[in-house]
């Protein structure tokens, strides 16, 4: 039987592993082992971050990744979730749809640069589009399974009770019953588009991925690493913050 830690002793070792990680980067370069015109020092990311913050440069990508990234987030979110409830629900929307389902899915949101590009232009919208596209599918699913799993029950009780009209057991019945699950798309989709903005600004878009090319093209991978710690301490806020929002929405869950 696998033997359970409080949760501050996790916290503990977490903490240890990843010191622990940092100090054989340290040595190893330092000693030889790595070659450090290629790879930068632990030590040297602090300085370098605070020249990025002091230069105001590391504010602006931030901020100009954070605009299209909430937009893409946003409506990759709420057509996912329209979608994928409207499939659950209506038997004529899921077999219009199902081959068309089968046929995009597969193809990754980076495909889709070419044509943001020529619909959108080399600006924020293409990447906020980009965004949107790999939100979408993650929000479709988690929805379609959550209310799909739903307990048929809960409809015939619905009734039972004169709340027998779709939009009343859509609001009553299967929304809050599958929000747990829901909910989950929604987190995925946090980390997804965080995934997917670096590569959206590859191309030209001002923004953190914009900034990473830059540095890599210089061997700055010192820079690099900022903005790859920079986009995990991002995700790690968001992340947080829903979790305290999800927690609270699902509060009367036992």
């Amino acid at each position: 039987m696998t033997a359970s830690f409080p949760r501050h002793h996790r916290s503990l070792l977490g903490a240890l592993g990843l010191a622990a990680f940092l100090l054989l980067w340290e040595l190893a370069l330092r000693s030889g082992l790595l070659p450090g015109s290629l790879v930068p020092l632990p030590s040297a990311i602090p300085w370098v971050l605070a020249a990025e913050i002091t230069d105001g440069i590391w504010l602006e990508v931030v901020t100009a990744s954070l605009a299209h990234y909430s937009v893409g987030l946003l409506l990759g979110s709420l057509l996912g979730i329209a979608v994928g409830v409207a499939a659950a629900l209506l038997p004529a929307v899921d077999a219009l749809h199902a081959w068309l389902a089968r046929l995009l899915r597969p193809i990754p949101p980076l495909a889709w640069i070419p044509f943001a590009i020529i619909w959108f232009g080399i600006n924020p919208s293409a990447a906020a589009f980009i965004i949107s596209i790999g939100v979408f599918w993650i929000n479709y699913f988690a929805s379609y399974s959550a209310v799909r799993s739903v307990d048929p029950g809960f409809d015939e009780v619905a009734r039972a009770f004169g709340q027998g009209g779709f939009l009343a057991r859509l609001a009553k019945v299967s929304l809050p019953a599958a929000a747990p699950g829901i909910l989950g798309g929604l987190r995925a989709g946090l980390g997804q588009g965080w995934m997917t903005v670096v590569a959206a600004e590859l191309f030209g878009i001002p923004g953190i991925g914009q900034r990473m090319m830059e540095a890599s093209s210089l061997l700055a991978t010192d820079i690099v690493v900022v903005y790859m710690l920079t986009i995990a301490g991002l995700y790690a806020v968001f992340d947080l913050l829903f979790m305290m929002l999800q927690h609270r929405l699902l509060r009367w869950q036992p």
